[in-house]
C-alpha cells in the first residue's frame, strides 16, 4: 500500500467531514478481515498501518485462562448489542454467535502476557484491497449517518420547512428536508389540511430516533410552537425581543389563541403582531391553511387576563378564587354563545392560556344564583341580598330584599313573591307605574327604610344612565378574519 492510498483517505476525511482516523482505522478491520479469510490464518490477530502506507499483520497468542475470560466478556457485550436491536427493530433476532466473530478486547492486558509474531502473507495486496473498498464505502456511510443524527438531534422543537415527497398514504407523509427524509405521521396532522406533492411546509421537529438506515425525524404540524415561530418569523418586534409570546393556546385546524406582551413603552403588541392592514397575521394564517389567530395583550390581573382572553365576546364582571385558581365569568345574555364558542371551543382555549378554569354564566343566571342564596340564607356563600325584580331598563333593582324574601318592602315587587318555583328575575314596567299627584306628595318611606316603586324605577334609570355614560367599550381583540369572527 502507497502513501497516496493513504492521503486519499485522509482527503475523503476532510470532504465528509469525518473524525480524523476514521477510515485510516477502517482500512485496519479491513486488512485484518481479509487475513482472516486466508488458509491457515491465525485465531487472534492485529494489523499496524503507518504513517507511509505500510501494513503489517501480527499473530497475538494469549494465555488460555486470559483468552477465556477475553471470550466470555465479549460474547457478553455481543448479546448486549443483539438485544437493544431486537428493542429497536421489535423483530427477535436469532442470529448464531460463534467465538471466531468475538472482537477480544486485550487493550488493558499487559503486553509481557502477549506473544506478537508477524504472520503478513505474501502476494496479499489484491484480496486487501477489494475488502478494503467494502469496509471504506461502509464506514463511509455509518460516519454520515451518524453526524446526521449528532445534527438533528439538538434541532428538537424547531421549526424546518421541507418539499412533501409523498402524499400518497394518508397516514405517513414523507417530507424531504435536504439532507434527510422526515415523517409526518398521522397522528402530528392537522384535520382537513392537504399535502400535495412538491408543495413546501414548515413542520416542528418533534422527535429524532437512530435507525439501521440513519436518523429517523418526526415532525408535527400540530405543536404550539409551530405559531411561535411563525409570528417570529413575520414580526420583527418579536424577533428583537420588544414583544414577548407568553403563552400559546391552539386548537389545530380551527382556531388559536396567542398572549403577548410589550417590553418597550410606546410599542402595541398587538398592533405588531396584526400588522399594517393585518398583513402580518394574514401570513401566518396562510402558512396555517386558514386557521383563525386570536391575539389577545397579556395582563398580570388574573381577572382582567380572563376577560381578554373571552374575546370576541364581551365579558361584563370576573370573580376570581385564587386558591383554586377559578374564575366566574359574568357575560351579557346575547354574548353567552360567542363567550362558550362552538362546541365550548372559546372558553377551551381561554383556559388554556390563562391556566385558570373559567366558568361561563350570564347575567341571568349568576342574578338568579345570588338571589337564590340570599333567599335560602346559606352562610356557605356570600351574596348581596339584593332585590331580584328586575327593572324595564334592564337593570336590578338596588333594594335589599327582606329576610327570608327574594323581593324588597315595594308592594309591586312584593307582589311576585308568591311565584313558585322561586323565581329570581322579574320585570317591572316603569309605564305600570302611575302614582296620582296628592299620593305621590304623601308618599314617604316604609317602615322598613325602603323607597318606593316610583324612587326605585327613577334612581335605578339614573343609574343605568351613569353606568352606560362611565362604562368603557371593551378594547378590540386582534383577528385573524374578523369578519369569520363575526359570523361565529
Amino acid at each position: 500500500m502507497t502513501q497516496e492510498i493513504i492521503e486519499a483517505v485522509r482527503e475523503i476525511e476532510r470532504e465528509k467531514g469525518i473524525e480524523t482516523g476514521a477510515l485510516v482505522a477502517a482500512l485496519e478491520d479491513a486488512l485484518l478481515a481479509a487475513y482472516k479469510k486466508t488458509p491457515g490464518a491465525a485465531r487472534h490477530a492485529t494489523v499496524e498501518l503507518d504513517d507511509s502506507g505500510d501494513f503489517r499483520v501480527y499473530s497475538i497468542e494469549l494465555p488460555e485462562d486470559l483468552e477465556e475470560r477475553l471470550l466470555a466478556e465479549a460474547r457478553e457485550r455481543k448479546l448486549e448489542e443483539l438485544e437493544a436491536l431486537e428493542v429497536e427493530t421489535g423483530e427477535r433476532s436469532h442470529t448464531l454467535v460463534s467465538d471466531d466473530d468475538l472482537e477480544l478486547d486485550w487493550s488493558e492486558v499487559p503486553e509481557n502476557d502477549i506473544k506478537r509474531e508477524d504472520v503478513t502473507p505474501e502476494n496479499f495486496g489484491r484480496i486487501a484491497a477489494q475488502t478494503a473498498k467494502q469496509v471504506i464505502l461502509q464506514r463511509i456511510r455509518e460516519a454520515e449517518r451518524s453526524m446526521m443524527y449528532d445534527e438533528y438531534v439538538d434541532r428538537v422543537g424547531e421549526v424546518v420547512t421541507g418539499i412533501v415527497q409523498q402524499a400518497g398514504d394518508r397516514n405517513n407523509v414523507l417530507v424531504d428536508l435536504g439532507r434527510v427524509e422526515a415523517l409526518l405521521p398521522r397522528s402530528e396532522q392537522v384535520d382537513g389540511e392537504r399535502y400535495e406533492q412538491g408543495s413546501r411546509i414548515k413542520a416542528v421537529i418533534t422527535e429524532v430516533r437512530s435507525g439501521t438506515k440513519g436518523p429517523q425525524v418526526i415532525l408535527s404540524r400540530r405543536d404550539p410552537e409551530l405559531i411561535k415561530t411563525l409570528f417570529e418569523l413575520e414580526v420583527p418586534e418579536i424577533a428583537d425581543g420588544l414583544v414577548e409570546i407568553r403563552g400559546v393556546a391552539r386548537e389545530p385546524g380551527y382556531r388559536s389563541k396567542i398572549a403577548v406582551e410589550s417590553h418597550t413603552q410606546g410599542v402595541d403588541p398587538v398592533g405588531a403582531c396584526v400588522g399594517p392592514r393585518g398583513s402580518r397575521v394574514r401570513m401566518v394564517v396562510s402558512e396555517l391553511r386558514g386557521e383563525k389567530i386570536d391575539i389577545i395583550p397579556w395582563n398580570p390581573e388574573p381577572a382582567r387576563f380572563v376577560a381578554k382572553a373571552l374575546s370576541p365576546a364581551r365579558v361584563r364582571e370576573v370573580f376570581v378564587d385564587d386558591e383554586t385558581k377559578e374564575a366566574t365569568v359574568v357575560v351579557p345574555d346575547d354574548q353567552l354563545a360567542l363567550a362558550i364558542g362552538k362546541e365550548g371551543l372559546n372558553a377551551r382555549l381561554a383556559a388554556r392560556l390563562t391556566g385558570w378554569k373559567v366558568d361561563i354564566q350570564s347575567d341571568s343566571e349568576f342574578a338568579q344564583a345570588e338571589a337564590a342564596a340570599a333567599y335560602g340564607g346559606g352562610t356557605d356563600e356570600e351574596f348581596t341580598g339584593r332585590c331580584a325584580a328586575v327593572l324595564s331598563n334592564g337593570k336590578r333593582c338596588p333594594n335589599a330584599a327582606l329576610p327570608g324574601s327574594h323581593y324588597c318592602g315595594v308592594p309591586a315587587h312584593q307582589a311576585l313573591e308568591g311565584t313558585e318555583p322561586p323565581v329570581a328575575v322579574a320585570v317591572v314596567e316603569v309605564e305600570e307605574v302611575e302614582l296620582e299627584p296628592e299620593a305621590e306628595a304623601e308618599a314617604e318611606p316604609s317602615a322598613h327604610g325602603h323607597k318606593d316603586e316610583a324612587e326605585v324605577v327613577a334612581e335605578a334609570v339614573e343609574i343605568a344612565a351613569e353606568v352606560e355614560a362611565e362604562e368603557p367599550e371593551p378594547a378590540p381583540v386582534a383577528a385573524a378574519e374578523e369578519d369569520e369572527s363575526a359570523a361565529e
